[in-house]
């Protein structure tokens, strides 16, 4: 009997499941406690699935936009959904009951909206059943409303507080929500991007983001807003907070086609972002004089990335493969592997030379063997397009993460078992 490269196996096990929801998938979000899913099948649609019995069921559809929703991001702690599309409305979506009922965002756009995500303060994470934590937390927002040092609204915003819309009208639209008016309203950071704005990425200290365009920039704005953002601005990290609403703390120059995929590391002291250039570039210190490091790619760009930790970082994209980057004890990045990896023998003679390997990989035919195309060998069929962590409450470190692309598939995946990879956690 064969036994199984005991390597290979180990690489395997990182995609733990697979679900395959529609034919293609343009974008997801998760519950709080993970079981239910909120996706777009690549049309003005957003379809809600909850785990039943080992099942994915459709329970909810949501329709009111009138052309394909590009963003969908669900709130861990309000549980609240946003959405935005390009007919250039957003809409925040509240559960009454067994009904989903929309509220419109007034964003102000001539063009598409193209990317939204809440704040860390509408994400904070707490645990559903853990009735000592909230009461303990409603006692602190009690004292302070005693002692003045925080309004109610600010008190209601530290629950649900902002979030942000990147745009084709080269804007990007900071929304939040007015009591007095019971709507949601939106500043602009305007004037600032040359083309659109295809993500948009918070740091942890809800006031500072960063944004990727197609001019190939990828800066990072102050979002304070006075009512809206408790206390007055403050110095983080590197990169400065002390600053107006929409005022520019730096501008990155270090690609030359369009930028996707601005994420923060944990604690906001690095940032990282792709180009379409095949390209990933890592940013430390951001600020007056960040650090910069860029990695080029063999194969296909990326989409989109995301921390897991201050050392790992997970990219996907074209390749329908994510790609693992780790940070050595000196702080230079490199590519890793593959994390759906397939290895095949290309020892016999019958595989080919490595001039016809290359030939058939430039006509696009594939012979036995000789495919040097390993990314394209997992579990995902076409382009990765959105990924998203997925962390435990009682976890303080983001192990696992979801993964959907245009081959309308949801892949779960673990890093627990990947024990080349447990040194950067």
């Amino acid at each position: 009997m064969l036994m199984p490269n005991i390597e290979q196996a180990k690489i395997e096990m990182a995609a733990i499941s697979v679900h395959q929801f529609a034919d293609c998938i343009t974008c997801h979000a998760w519950s709080p406690d993970q079981s239910m899913v909120a996706l777009c099948p690549n049309n003005n649609e957003v379809h809600i699935y909850k785990l039943v019995e080992e099942n994915w069921e459709r329970i909810h559809v949501l329709q009111k936009h009138d052309q394909i929703i590009v963003g969908i991001d669900w709130s861990i702690s309000s549980n609240r959904i946003v959405t935005v599309s390009h007919d250039r409305n957003s809409y925040v979506w509240n559960e009454e009951g067994s009904l989903w009922v929309p509220t419109l965002v007034i964003l102000r756009l001539n063009r598409a909206a193209l990317c939204v995500q809440w704040s860390p303060k509408g994400s904070i994470r707490l645990k559903q059943d853990d009735d000592q934590r909230l009461y303990q937390i409603f006692n602190i927002i009690d004292f302070f409303n005693k002692h003045g040092i925080l309004s109610w609204q600010e008190n209601n915003n530290m629950l649900g507080n902002k979030f942000a819309v990147g745009s084709g009208a080269k804007t990007v639209c900071i929304c939040y929500y007015e009591q007095e008016n019971n709507w949601w309203v939106s500043k602009l950071i305007r004037k600032r991007h040359d083309s659109s704005v295809t993500s948009v990425a918070w740091h942890p200290n809800n006031v500072l983001i960063a944004t990727t365009s197609t001019d190939g920039k990828c800066r990072v704005f102050s979002t304070f807003i006075k009512g809206v953002d408790a206390g007055k601005p403050k110095k983080s990290g590197s990169a400065s907070s002390d600053a107006k609403f929409g005022e520019q703390i730096v501008q990155l120059d270090l690609s030359y086609c369009w930028a996707f995929g601005v994420k923060w590391s944990p604690s906001g002291n690095s940032l990282a972002y792709v180009g379409h250039n095949s390209m990933i570039y890592f940013v430390d210190h951001v600020g007056p004089s960040p650090l910069a490091q860029s990695v080029a790619l063999r194969d296909l760009p990326l989409r989109d990335v995301m921390f897991v930790s201050e050392k790992l970082v997970i990219g996907v994209g074209f390749d329908c493969n994510p790609m693992v980057f780790a940070a050595d004890g000196t702080g230079l990045w490199s590519f890793v592997r593959y994390l759906d990896e397939k290895k095949t023998a290309t020892s016999s003679g019958r595989y080919g030379s490595q001039f016809t390997e290359a030939f058939g990989k430039f006509y696009g035919s594939s012979k036995q063997g000789t495919s040097n195309d390993k990314g394209r060998a997992g579990v995902h069929d076409n382009c990765i397009n959105c990924i998203v962590p997925l962390k435990k409450p009682e976890s303080t470190k983001t192990t696992s993460f979801s993964t959907s692309g245009l081959d309308g598939k949801v892949v779960i995946w673990d890093l627990k078992n990947q024990e080349d990879l447990l040194e950067y956690l």
